[in-house]
């Protein structure tokens, strides 16, 4: 099998956009080089698009919207169905593109990078199938439509995921779209643009202009006949689309940044609950929004959380991405990796007791972006690491004393992504979450659910993601009254 890159230099894609159902060169001629995360080499350089790319894919989309929005939910259905078979036929295609892009270990691209997107396309085909696009309500009719032409921004971390998570709902609701994926990791991207052409997807409906956030990303969002912006990116990014957005007055779904805590009750197994939340936390490397990186205990079983953290560590080995033994790979990218490096120093300035990992690169890793997994205990919420998102392998242990000054410290963040509660007394487990101001919560650790909403409160964002309340954001609301007189 060819890999990845010679797969898409050989069809001259990483040249090409995207647009009106063909790869088309672009308007000008800046390139962008795409490194790879653990040897710091170039891989490639793509082309950036600018205004007037993004000009041409949305009146593509625009022109193609009337006739995708009138077929049939059944029709829509069946192509992404068609979608969702090639991108698991060719899963381990796309997980060497994540390998080489963004420093994903092969064994974790295969085991959920590339198997979770696939389920936002299945969920997609299989919700719209059995959706009530008209309900009656005594004499009127509530009838839901597609929006219009959607711009989709998709970050670095989770590219496939982040894709299919905006693509499949936004397909499904009858509304075209134009996707701007990260410019730093885009080899998955022209990949599924491949696997949209090959679905039968329509001329149009589906589009991808390559650029930076400054230039394509603006250029969307401001755009007059785009009607909706959905991105997945930094709080300090969903603020400037909102910017630009604004007066078009379109709608914004942002899905922002994360400090989600992860509660840990008096009563909870200690064996049950910290091995995994360490595992939770180190996730994909620590760059996920809802990574739950503030891990809140009870100050008396202090001593029990740093052994069972520490042993969770040891079990991490970070290395190769592309070895299957190697459970964490490098961060995405430089600027991550000086980020990171920038937060472990601010947690030991605090006075955080550092009880694993700390500045630098792994022993015997002396190039790449890689980062030491790091725990910091007895901090305190006024500490940067307690409030920053960081974006890294780095948890915060935070004791408490009672139950409510543990809940005063979850709801201690401008953020409210995701949550966790740990404990045996199912009814305080409850309890508990109801009163987190966050926007998912999970208990004792419970199965991904791709039907359950996800989105923020606070400054993680607004709307959601996933299951019928994910493709109902690309819906307008109309009542005809007197519909059933």
């Amino acid at each position: 099998m060819r890999s990845p890159l010679q797969q898409l230099r050989q069809a001259g894609r990483l040249e090409h956009f995207y647009i009106d159902g063909q790869w088309v060169a672009p308007d000008g001629g800046e390139r962008a080089a795409v490194v790879c995360p653990a040897s710091e080499e170039t891989l490639c350089e793509i082309a950036l698009g600018n205004a007037h790319d993004v000009e041409r894919a949305v009146q593509a989309a625009r022109r193609a919207f009337p006739a995708w929005a009138a077929t049939a939910p059944a029709q829509r259905a069946a192509k992404l169905a068609r979608l969702h078979g090639l991108l698991l036929e060719r899963a381990e295609l796309f997980a060497q593109a994540l390998t080489l892009e963004m420093g994903a270990p092969i064994s974790y691209a295969r085991s959920a990078h590339v198997p979770l997107a696939a389920e936002h396309l299945r969920v997609a085909s299989e919700n719209l199938a059995s959706y009530p696009f008209i309900r009656p309500r005594g004499t009127t009719a509530i009838v839901r439509e597609p929006i219009g032409v959607c711009a989709l921004i998709t970050p670095w971390n989770w590219p496939i995921y982040q894709i299919t998570a905006k693509v499949g709902p936004a397909l499904a609701a009858g509304c075209t779209v134009v996707l701007k994926p990260s410019e730093l990791s885009p080899l998955s991207a022209l990949l599924f643009a491949e696997i949209v052409h090959e679905a039968g997807i329509p001329a149009g409906v589906f589009n991808l202009v390559n650029g930076s956030g400054a230039e394509v990303g603006a250029a969307m969002s401001a755009h007059p006949q785009v009607d909706m912006v959905s991105i997945t990116g930094s709080t300090r990014a969903g603020v400037l689309v909102a910017q630009a957005a604004a007066p078009t007055v379109k709608r914004v779904a942002q899905e922002l940044g994360g400090k989600s805590p992860n509660l840990v009750l008096p009563d909870a197994d200690l064996a049950r609950a910290i091995p995994p939340g360490v595992a939770a936390a180190f996730r994909n490397m620590g760059q996920s929004c809802s990574a739950p990186t503030r891990l809140i205990v009870p100050r008396r079983q202090l001593d029990q959380v740093h052994a069972l953290a520490l042993a969770a560590v040891a079990q991490m080995r970070v290395g190769d991405p592309a070895d299957s033994a190697t459970t964490h790979g490098p961060l995405a990218n430089r600027a991550q990796f000086l980020r990171v490096q920038q937060m472990i120093e601010a947690g030991l300035e605090d006075g955080a007791r550092l009880l694993a990992g700390g500045p630098g690169r792994p022993e015997g890793l002396e190039q790449g972006y890689y980062a030491r997994p790091t725990i910091f205990s007895e901090v305190h919420t006024d500490m940067v690491i307690a409030q920053e998102e960081i974006f890294g392998p780095v948890l915060a242990v935070l004791p408490y004393d009672t139950v409510e000054e543990a809940i005063a410290i979850a709801n201690d963040t401008v953020y409210g992504l995701g949550a966790h509660v740990q404990g045996s007394d199912q009814d305080l487990v409850r309890a508990v979450a109801a009163r987190i101001q966050s926007g998912q919560v999970h208990l004792n650790y419970p199965a991904w659910d791709p039907q359950a909403p996800f989105g923020g409160y606070k400054q993680s964002g607004n709307g959601r993601e996933y299951g019928v309340e994910g493709m109902e954001e690309y819906m307008e609301t109309k009542s005809i009254l007197g519909y059933y007189a």
